[in-house]
C-alpha cells in the first residue's frame, strides 16, 4: 500500500506540474482544485508511511518526534484504537460539522445567550451547570482578561464515544481555549474554558 500510494502521488505531481493549469491564463480555481488533490494524496501517503513505520516496530514517540507533535497527537490522528468493550477497531472520525457546532456554542457564549447553550447540554451537564453558572463562569474570564474579541481555528478529535473540539479564544488582555465535548447526538457532554498551557495537555481542569 505504501509503495502504491507513493507511486500514485508521484505520477499526479508530475501531471499537475506539467499541466497548463499552472499557466497564468488558466482559471485560478483549477489550480486550487489541483493543489487540493495533491494535498489529499500526500496525506494518504503520510498515513501509509506512519502505518508502515508502526509495522516495522517504530514507536508512536519516534513518529511524533519526526512530525513535530506529541505521541498522543500522532496516535489520535493515525492510530487504530481497539474498543476494550467489543475488541473491535474504534471509530476515530469526529462528528460531522463539529467545528461549526463548536463555533456556534462560542458565539452564544460571547453574546450571553446562556439558555441557547444549556439547551444543548446532555442530562448530566444539565444537572451540573445552570444558566447562572454559565454566566458566572464567562464573567470570571472577562474579569481576568477583559472582553471577548475573536476565536481561532477549531481542532476536532474523536476519542471513544465523544468528539472534543479545541478553539482558541482571544480576549482583550489574554488568550484561552474553549474545549467542548460532544456526543454523537450533538449534545454537549463537557464545556471548559482553559488556559492555553493547560489545553495543550491531554486533559486538565478548567472553568466548567
Amino acid at each position: 500500500m505504501f509503495t502504491a500510494t507513493g507511486q500514485q502521488l508521484h505520477r499526479q505531481l508530475g501531471q499537475i506540474l506539467a499541466a497548463p493549469v499552472l499557466r497564468g491564463d488558466n482559471d485560478p480555481l483549477e489550480r486550487v482544485r489541483a493543489a487540493h488533490e495533491v494535498q489529499d494524496r500526500a496525506e494518504a501517503l503520510l498515513a501509509a508511511a506512519v502505518q508502515h513505520a508502526r509495522e516495522a516496530g517504530r514507536t508512536w514517540q519516534e513518529i511524533g518526534d519526526v512530525l513535530g507533535v506529541s505521541r498522543q497527537a500522532v496516535f489520535q490522528r493515525y492510530g487504530k484504537p481497539i474498543d476494550p468493550r467489543t475488541g473491535e477497531v474504534m471509530n476515530t472520525n469526529p462528528i460531522p460539522g463539529a467545528d461549526e457546532l463548536a463555533r456556534s456554542v462560542i458565539d452564544d457564549l460571547a453574546h450571553g445567550r446562556w439558555p441557547a447553550v444549556s439547551a444543548r447540554f446532555d442530562a448530566t451537564m444539565r444537572d451540573r451547570l445552570t444558566d447562572e453558572g454559565l454566566a458566572e463562569a464567562w464573567a470570571h474570564i472577562a474579569g481576568l482578561a477583559g472582553g471577548y474579541e475573536s476565536h481561532g481555528d477549531t481542532e476536532s478529535v474523536r476519542a471513544g464515544d465523544f468528539t472534543t473540539t479545541n478553539t482558541p479564544l482571544m480576549f482583550e488582555a489574554g488568550d484561552f481555549v474553549a474545549r467542548i465535548t460532544f456526543r454523537d447526538d450533538r449534545t454537549i457532554a463537557g464545556l471548559y474554558i482553559l488556559n492555553p498551557d493547560v489545553a495543550g495537555g491531554a486533559g486538565g481542569s478548567g472553568t466548567k
